[in-house]
């Protein structure tokens, strides 16, 4: 593999570990779902990378379902949510902002670390992929639990499932049959998430996660 073709792979790779970072700075929804939205158009853009360094035309596929889905379609559709519902636009933060970026800065140096010392022996590119790979599920992670609001999230929960994307594309790839199971696995999940919280907001007025703890009597 060429000096290029490896620096670009970790261009992208590395720039959507830039974008998680935007996306736990964001505290408005509409900005954090167009910050998703340019999540995935770098993941489209690391997975066709993938496809041509590794000469695997079927991760193109991939690349376009992520592009369609995830760049376009369901950050319009959440948009639609969030105006149908009058959903309240500030995302709602259990640890503050400042304290929520030095626990991902701390995640991701044990990624890294942690990555590259148990994959010593695999190759350069897919080794330093799997490390920025952890990182975005890590902070995908981050953010579902530093977040109250049910739309947030929802798009920490699709942020973690770009980072295993690219660690599958990464590991040269997925079976054709499982990235398209996979494709209509997140579209049912989205259409049954759209619905839930069109019953939370229903039957609670808001998709604050502690409103709900409160109606069951944990109060805090």
């Amino acid at each position: 593999m060429s000096t290029l073709s490896f620096d670009i792979a970790h261009l992208l790779a590395g720039g959507m570990l830039l974008v998680s970072f935007m996306m736990i700075y964001q505290t408005r929804l509409y900005a954090l779902l167009n910050v998703f939205a340019l999540h995935a158009v770098m993941l489209a853009l690391s997975v066709a990378w993938q496809a041509v360094v590794q000469d695997a035309p079927h991760l193109y596929v991939t690349a376009a379902i992520a592009l369609f889905f995830k760049a376009i379609l369901i950050p319009g559709a959440l948009h639609r949510i969030i105006q149908r519902m009058g959903i309240h636009r500030q995302v709602e933060q259990v640890v503050g902002t400042g304290a929520t970026m030095l626990l991902g800065m701390g995640l991701v140096a044990l990624s890294t670390v942690l990555m590259l010392k148990l994959t010593s022996g695999s190759d350069a590119l897919a080794r330093e992929d799997l490390a920025f790979a952890l990182s975005i599920v890590l902070l995908g992670f981050l953010m579902m639990i530093t977040r109250r609001n049910a739309v947030s999230q929802v798009v920490g929960f699709m942020s973690l499932e770009n980072g295993l994307i690219l660690a599958a594309a990464g590991a040269q790839g997925m079976p054709l049959v499982v990235e398209i199971s996979v494709a209509f696995s997140v579209l049912v999940a989205f259409i049954v998430i759209g619905v839930f919280l069109f019953r939370i907001r229903e039957r609670f007025d808001s998709v604050d996660v502690t409103v709900m703890d409160d109606f069951r009597g944990e109060k805090r």
